[in-house]
């Protein structure tokens, strides 16, 4: 099975505590609809900076699933929290490389 990272753009922040606790059980029962798919929850972003021409993006956090193609990730994906917040999700498909 192949890994695959979700990258988070976008999204409001909550702004009260009942905001902050309806958010953070959308994303637990989501992770929880997910079962052993999610490899790793991850963690939202904060500052960045960039070396490089393209300069830092917009990311605000990832997640790492497992799932058997790109389209089994794309579909995991459409039930992220972050996009009834107004975000979106890309989803990419990490290369295993041995060193």
């Amino acid at each position: 099975m192949a890994k695959y990272m979700l990258a988070y753009k976008g999204g409001a922040m909550a702004q009260t505590d009942a905001e902050r606790d309806a958010a953070m059980k959308a994303w637990g029962e989501w992770f929880g609809s997910l079962g052993a798919a999610i490899v790793d929850p991850g963690n939202p972003f904060g500052a960045s900076s960039a070396v490089g021409d393209n300069g830092a993006g917009d990311l605000t956090g990832y997640s790492l699933l497992s799932a058997e193609t790109l389209a089994a990730a794309t579909e995991l994906a459409k039930g992220c929290p972050v996009l009834s917040s107004g975000g979106s999700v890309e989803v990419y498909e990490t290369i295993p490389i041995e060193m």
